[in-house]
């Protein structure tokens, strides 16, 4: 009986060795070899019970292909990359980049700066957190936020915000357009931006269900962070707009890309505004962490 069962696991081992040199298993894992040998010994003794070999166990993978921003990417060791970026079809997407230093090799991780606009296609493999692209392309190419110390510090601030804020969001066409447009508006945009984070963090409370409710403002009232209502009454936590602060809430709130410029706001003040947003995304995004970015801002006059 052992040099049957020997035999027929030799027959096994000898079929998958030829099924192997003609490829038919390119995309078969360690797993899958082992599923697939038990599959054809348990055919070849019971040919009855299972009349054909089981040769492809697990559901077939679905090749994606979106349009992407880049908002974070971390070095892992000397040759990998791990990008964590938006896309349009399956929301925040992390995906592993091998480095490749050979001169005539496609090195597709230059791509991965952040607020980069790019065209991605992976196999999605949902039992794995990260992804491998198959193929990355430069869908935008960003002329002026790279290369401008203004626009690239509010890109840097910006993608670090939006990588803790959208960590645990779906996937959202309407936001993923939101911040995509936005991104060009700011790279082909030859006017001031001084504002520009400003008025997309702002907007971007709508698309998250934050918007703070400004229809029923009461003059001399405190803006409560916590309940994103007025009151008149002084909140007894300190996440709150003094009245003056208040006041300038529903003005703030109507600034657009076109007519920030009109808005006149100093350093100290935009310093002010963004502790404030900080705060209220705290209090609303759990995990929601003190960004690194916000300094280096600060110190180009953001």
């Amino acid at each position: 009986a052992s040099a049957k069962v020997r035999t027929i696991f030799e027959t096994a081992k000898h079929s998958l060795n030829i099924f192997s040199k003609k490829r038919i298993f390119l995309a078969a894992r360690p797993k899958q070899w082992r599923f697939l040998l038990i599959s054809l010994v348990g055919w070849l003794c019971c040919p009855t019970i299972l009349p054909y070999p089981i040769l492809f166990p697990y559901p077939s993978r679905m090749l994606l292909t979106s349009r992407c921003i880049v908002l974070h990417t971390l070095r892992y060791g000397d040759d990998t990359i791990i990008a964590h970026v938006l896309t349009e079809v399956a929301g925040c997407v992390t995906f592993i980049i091998r480095v490749t230093h050979a001169r005539r090799a496609r090195s597709q991780h230059v791509f991965f700066q952040p607020f980069a606009l790019l065209d991605i296609a992976w196999e999605e493999r949902p039992r794995s957190s990260m992804q491998r692209p198959k193929s990355v392309s430069v869908a935008t190419p960003l002329v002026s936020v790279p290369f401008e110390m203004g626009k690239r510090g509010i890109a840097l601030y910006l993608a670090e915000f939006l990588y803790h804020a959208l960590r645990s969001e779906p996937a959202s066409p309407s936001l993923f357009a939101y911040i995509y447009h936005s991104i060009e508006w700011l790279d082909a945009t030859r006017g001031s931006v001084a504002n520009f984070h400003l008025v997309f963090l702002l907007r971007l409370t709508r698309f998250l269900g934050l918007f703070p409710e400004v229809r029923a403002v009461v003059p001399d009232s405190y803006f409560d962070l916590s309940t994103c209502t007025f009151s008149v009454l002084k909140p007894a936590h300190p996440h709150f707009l003094t009245p003056e602060e208040a006041a300038r809430l529903p003005l703030l709130l109507r600034m657009r890309y076109e007519t920030m410029h009109l808005f006149v706001l100093n350093a100290a003040e935009r310093s002010r505004f963004l502790d404030l947003v900080g705060a209220y995304y705290q209090l609303h995004c759990p995990g929601f962490p003190e960004l690194k970015s916000l300094q280096v801002l600060r110190q180009l006059g953001g």
